[in-house]
């Protein structure tokens, strides 16, 4: 058993969470396994023999039982595939009272991170993978406005800003938790064809439709670059690294390497979650 290795997937109850969980799962592999739907995610879990936990994103509250649920659960992480996300209604606030794109994409994913570091620290390297997207080109992080009460609710916008933050929040725990071992890096996946965007009437409509099958790439497909990341495991070589899919260095907005938004972006997050205050 020395050499089993912990991996927790979040948003692995369908799409490419639950091909990654697939493709991970082995006789070499603690896999736990993280859904909202607690039917389709025991599900998974009895098909690969992987541990199952359900959370709702939108209610931190959940996120902290999660967290304490998988604490309890194992000594040491060796990866967390923070996948869970989508896309939202900005009208819909969270139980917590977050516009739903921070919470649920950036926030909950923040919070699992921090509650989980001392596992991920334990033996001495654990990886850390943000599922991120292309969006985050037409993101845009204003420190004073986060939950975009003041500026204009675009829906793309707020998805767009969210998927920038897992981006930096990458870039946080690369600059924050080196000297702990913990490596960490965000992904892409390509535009997958999965459930996606089930939350949204706005971007729902083009996955409901026959137009999906246009410019998107299967579920298998997409969850290959977490599954190749996962395997890598905590390389130093891609702390810090934005991939599209398979690719180091994918195109990103200029907010994704500013020092001040990246710091600033971690002090409110820890602020708005109450961990590190």
């Amino acid at each position: 058993m020395a050499d089993t290795r912990t991996i927790v997937i979040t948003g692995a109850s369908d799409g490419i969470g639950a091909v990654a969980a697939r493709e991970l799962a082995g006789p070499d592999v603690d896999l736990i396994i993280v859904g909202r739907s607690e039917e389709k995610t025991k599900a998974v879990a009895a098909e690969v023999g992987a541990t199952a936990f359900t959370a709702d994103y939108a209610s931190l509250d959940e996120v902290r039982a999660l967290a304490g649920d998988i604490a309890a659960r194992v000594g040491s992480i060796d990866v967390l595939l923070n996948n869970a996300g989508g896309t939202f209604s900005p009208a819909q606030k969270t139980a917590d009272g977050h516009e739903p794109n921070l919470q649920i994409n950036h926030l909950s994913g923040f919070l699992l991170t921090n509650l989980l570091k001392e596992q991920l620290a334990a033996d001495g390297g654990a990886l850390v993978v943000n599922t991120s997207s292309f969006g985050n080109l037409v993101g845009s992080v204003d420190l004073t406005d986060l939950d975009f009460e003041r500026r204009r609710t675009i829906e793309l916008r707020c998805y767009g800003t969210s998927k920038l933050e897992n981006i930096m929040f990458t870039r946080g725990i690369a600059d924050r938790w080196r000297d702990d071992g913990i490596v960490s890096a965000a992904v892409h996946p390509g535009v997958v064809a999965s459930s996606f965007g089930r939350d949204s009437a706005f971007v729902g409509l083009f996955y409901r439709t026959p137009l999906k099958r246009f410019g998107t790439i299967t579920p298998e497909q997409g969850a290959q670059p977490l599954i190749a990341l996962a395997r890598r495991g905590a390389d130093p070589e891609i702390n810090g690294v934005y991939f599209d899919r398979l690719k180091p260095n994918g195109r990103e907005n200029k907010q994704a390497s500013r020092r001040d938004l990246i710091d600033g972006l971690w002090t409110a997050s820890e602020k708005f979650v109450g961990v590190g205050v």
